[in-house]
C-alpha cells in the first residue's frame, strides 16, 4: 500500500544517501516531514503547519521548502499552500548540527544519520488538523485520502529493523554512536546493553554525555547517549532539567575545543 499525505504527496523512505565511511553514527527516532501553512481563499489561515511531504533528506534543515510545496497541487477553491514557519521545517536538523555534531567536532560529512523508523508519521496535532480541516473536503473535492499512519511507539519494537540498523552501522565504519533520546536506547541499544533509557546513564553534569564502551556484534563502540534534538532545542514540550544538562554539556565541549 502506498501511503500519501494530504493533497497527495507519497510517503518516502528517508535514509542516509552518502554511504562513504563516516566517523560517527547518529540514531534518531523517525523521519520528519515538510510542513505547509494552508491559507484559505479569504486569506485566513486554515492550518498553521500541515505535514504535506516527506523531508527530502534525513535530518533536513528546512531549505527549499517553497520549491517542494509549490509542486503540490491544491484546488483553487481551497486556497493555497506556503511554507510553514521555520519552527516547523527542519528545526531538528539545525539543532543536530549546532548542538550535537559541532560540539563533538563533527559536521554532516562526518556523520551517518539513521532513524529507528525511516518514515514520517502523523502526530496527534496533525491528526486533529486533518480530521477537522482536510477530511471533510475529501469527497466534495475528490482529494486523496491521507493514509500516513499515526505514530505508535510499539511500531519500534522490531528486531528485523534492529538488524538493518546494525548493517548500516557496520557499513558506516564509524567507531562512535550518538543516540538521540530514550527511544533509540530502548529500541536499539537495549539489544546489546542492560540500559533501556537515557537516565540509566546518569542524570548529573558529570555523567551526561559521557561515552560508554558497548560491544555490538563483536565490535566495541563508544556510545554517547544524549537527549533528542527537540529536547535540546526546546522545540515544543521539554524537560528543563534535561535541557540544562545538554546545554552544560555543549558549553563544556565548546570551551574545551573553541575552534569547533
Amino acid at each position: 500500500m502506498e501511503y500519501v499525505y494530504p493533497f497527495g504527496s507519497p510517503l518516502k523512505k528517508v535514509e542516509q544517501q552518502d554511504k562513504t565511511p563516516k566517523k560517527v553514527f547518529v540514531l534518531g527516532v523517525y523521519a520528519s516531514a515538510v510542513h505547509a501553512k494552508w491559507i484559505g481563499v479569504d486569506g485566513k489561515v486554515i492550518v498553521t503547519a500541515l505535514a504535506v511531504a516527506s523531508e527530502p533528506y534525513i535530518f533536513w534543515k528546512g531549505e527549499d521548502a517553497k520549491q517542494i510545496i509549490d509542486k503540490i497541487k491544491i484546488p483553487a477553491k481551497l486556497g493555497r499552500l506556503v511554507p510553514a514557519d521555520e519552527r516547523f521545517n527542519g528545526p531538528s536538523g539545525k539543532v543536530l548540527d549546532d548542538l550535537f555534531l559541532r560540539p563533538l567536532g563533527y559536521n554532516r560529512d562526518d556523520a551517518w544519520l539513521c532513524d529507528l523508523l525511516p518514515y514520517s508519521r502523523i502526530n496527534i496535532n496533525q491528526q486533529k488538523a486533518i480530521e477537522t480541516h482536510y477530511n471533510p473536503l475529501v469527497k466534495d473535492f475528490d482529494l486523496p485520502e491521507c493514509t500516513i499512519p499515526a505514530f505508535n511507539a510499539a511500531e519500534l519494537n522490531n528486531r528485523s529493523r534492529v538488524d538493518e540498523i546494525v548493517a548500516e552501522l557496520e557499513q558506516s565504519q564509524a567507531d562512535t554512536i550518538v543516540l538521540l533520546g530514550d527511544l533509540p536506547i530502548k529500541h536499539f541499544l537495549s539489544y546489546f546493553s542492560k540500559s533501556n533509557k537515557l537516565s540509566d546513564f546518569g542524570k548529573t553534569k558529570e555523567d551526561y554525555g559521557k561515552p560508554v564502551p558497548i560491544i555490538i556484534r563483536g565490535k566495541t563502540y563508544q556510545v554517547i547517549p544524549l537527549v533528542h534534538p527537540r529536547q535540546a532545542g526546546n522545540l515544543g514540550n521539554s524537560s528543563q532539567s534535561w535541557s540544562d544538562l545538554h546545554k552544560n554539556w555543549v558549553l563544556k565541549k565548546m570551551v574545551k575545543n573553541p575552534s569547533r
